[in-house]
This record gives structure tokens, C-alpha cells and sequence, in this order.
């Protein structure tokens, strides 16, 4: 099996790069691990996981240029995953710059997909996972969204998120990809630095703190949100690459399994692990740019859905701080 990560020099594709070059995929096997980004990767050191000559590539390139999009294409991977986008705040900064890279470059992709897949005279038919967002909802709100919620985004990167799961939803349903739309919580706590996003600070304020730096809370403690590990979004991507996707139903697109908490309570966790000290880390500092896309995005789920297709999340903000500690903080 040949697998491909788009946007495989990001967190989570790096990651995800480094548990498949460590355990394979299960119950198959792995020969080629390709890494896709603007900037070269990073490449794991290993790649085990009973895998016999298998090898690990990097790419450089912009899915917005179409004749890179007929390059990737052309690799004819089993398995791509599709992670390359531009962040949140920065989508909504530069309008014309998130439409490009996060609903042109997929569009550019599926239809290099689609001209590989007419000249192996349907030989070749990749499975494609997408890393949506639960930022395609937008208010007003029930207390919980549940499966049957319609998507309404109130950002352009949630608007952008939306059109590229009717994208896959279609070339999956003409047969050209077996795609799937994984819908992430926001990724919490993430390591290292901050990015563009505008859901930055939920990983900063207990990053930072904990790192023994301080952190900046540009929203009100009473905002609540949803979120996953690292560990979790990996966990996701992988299951959904195994799933039978007859399940679906022709369903395409997930939301995936999280935890729901205040800022003020991911605060109270952080107290209970790491005390007075770290907490006073943090500085409130509004920022009236961040708080109006969070306000716009969900904060609660009942996500039956994916649960019964076998997706699993943390169940409490504690784990998520924990998990964080055994996978990303540096050891003195």
C-alpha cells in the first residue's frame, strides 16, 4: 500500500506520519509513506511495524497550482490524506487565500484524482480522508448538535470546510475516490508554537503555562468549546481509513467525538494537575476579532454517529491535559 499525507509537515501530520511508520497500518501493508507540503517535512526516523522495504518520501508543493495537483495525483496512492489547508483566523484575514488553498486546491485535487482514475480505465480508485471541522455549523444552536443538524458556517474557512465535504460526497458517489469527511473538535493541547489559528489559545493556555510561560485569553471564560488530544484526531484518521464505508450509507461526512468544557473549566483542570502557579500563567487580553469567530462556532455534541462507527475521544478536559504531558512536554 502506498499511503499519501497532504500537509504532512503540520502537527497532525506529523504525527500521523510517525504512528504509521512505527505500527503500519493495521492489517496492511505499508511500502510507501509519501509527505506532502508546502515546506519540506520532517520525516520519521523509523518505519517499522512488520513493513519490509518500505520507504519514506517528501514532497514540496502548492495544491492551488494545478499541474501540482496532477503530480500528486499521478503518485496513484491507495490511501491519501488530505490535511493541507489554511488555518481559521488566517482564512478569514485573507479571503482570497483561504478559498484558494482550502475549496480550489481540493477541488484542483479531485479532478487530477478523477483524470488518473479514466486513464487506469478505473483500475485505480484511492480511499481519501478529509480533515473537516465542526466549524461547518453555525448558529443558532441546540444544547447538543446531533447527526441530523444542517451545516450553516458563519466563517470562510467553516464555508470552505463545507464545500470541500460536497466535493468529496460527489466524486464519492461517482465512484471516482472512496472518500470520507472526518469532522475535528479542535485539536487540544496542541505542542509547540502558536499558529494562525483562531482557536489558538485554548491549546496556549494550557501550553504555555505549563512550560512554565505565559499565556494570553483573548475570549471570555464562560465560552465553551469542543475538543480532541493529538492523539484522538491521529486515532481518527486511522479508524477512518479502515472503515467499511458501505456503513455510511452515502453519508460522507462525520463529527467526530470529543469533550465539552468552558474555558473556565479547562482552567479548573489545569489548576487540579498543575496548580496555583501555573494558572496564574495566564493574562486576559480581549481580542475582539477572535471572539466574534468563536462565538460563531459550536460548542456541545451528541455524536452517535461516529461513536457507533467505533470513533473514540477522551472523556474529560483532565485526560486531554494528561495526554498532552506523556506525548508533548518536554522532559527535563
Amino acid at each position: 500500500m502506498k499511503i499519501l499525507i497532504l500537509g504532512g509537515g503540520g502537527m497532525v501530520g506529523q504525527k500521523l506520519a510517525s504512528k504509521i511508520a512505527a505500527e503500519g497500518l493495521k492489517g496492511k501493508s505499508v511500502n510507501e509513506l509519501i509527505l506532502h507540503d508546502l515546506v519540506q517535512s520532517r520525516t520519521p526516523e523509523i518505519m517499522t511495524g512488520g513493513q519490509d522495504n518500505a520507504k519514506i518520501k517528501t514532497l514540496t508543493g502548492n495544491i492551488t497550482d494545478q499541474s501540482e495537483a496532477e503530480r500528486i495525483a499521478s503518485l496513484r496512492a491507495d490511501l491519501i490524506f488530505h490535511l493541507a489547508a489554511v488555518v481559521s483566523a488566517d482564512a478569514e484575514r485573507n479571503f482570497d487565500k483561504g478559498w484558494d488553498v482550502n475549496a480550489r486546491g481540493s477541488w484542483n485535487l479531485l479532478d487530477a484524482l478523477k483524470k488518473e482514475i479514466r486513464e487506469s480505465a478505473g483500475e485505480y480508485r484511492p480511499r481519501l480522508i478529509f480533515s473537516s471541522s465542526i466549524a461547518v455549523f453555525g448558529p443558532p444552536f441546540p444544547e447538543k448538535i446531533g447527526d441530523e443538524f444542517h451545516c450553516s458556517p458563519q466563517t470562510s474557512y467553516g464555508s470552505q470546510k463545507a464545500v470541500t465535504e460536497q466535493l468529496i460526497s460527489d466524486y464519492s458517489r461517482k465512484k471516482i475516490i472512496d472518500g470520507i469527511s472526518i469532522r475535528l473538535p479542535t485539536v487540544c493541547v496542541r505542542p509547540g508554537k502558536p499558529n494562525l489559528a483562531a482557536s489558538s489559545f485554548f491549546s496556549g493556555i494550557i501550553r504555555e503555562p505549563l512550560n512554565g510561560k505565559e499565556a494570553i485569553l483573548p475570549v471570555s471564560t464562560s465560552v465553551r468549546h469542543w475538543y480532541a488530544s493529538p492523539r484522538s484526531a491521529v486515532g481518527f484518521l486511522l479508524h477512518a481509513a479502515l472503515l467499511d464505508t458501505s456503513k455510511l450509507q452515502g453519508r460522507r461526512s462525520i463529527t467526530m467525538p470529543g469533550v465539552s468544557c468552558t474555558v473556565g473549566e479547562q482552567i479548573e483542570a489545569l489548576r487540579a494537575i498543575a496548580g496555583e502557579k501555573a494558572v496564574n500563567k495566564i493574562r486576559h487580553e480581549p481580542d475582539e476579532l477572535i471572539a466574534s469567530i468563536v462565538k460563531s462556532w459550536p460548542r456541545n455534541f451528541n455524536p452517535a454517529r461516529a461513536l457507533n462507527l467505533g470513533f473514540s475521544a477522551e472523556q474529560d478536559f483532565e485526560e486531554i491535559i494528561r495526554t498532552y504531558i506523556e506525548d508533548d512536554l518536554p522532559k527535563n
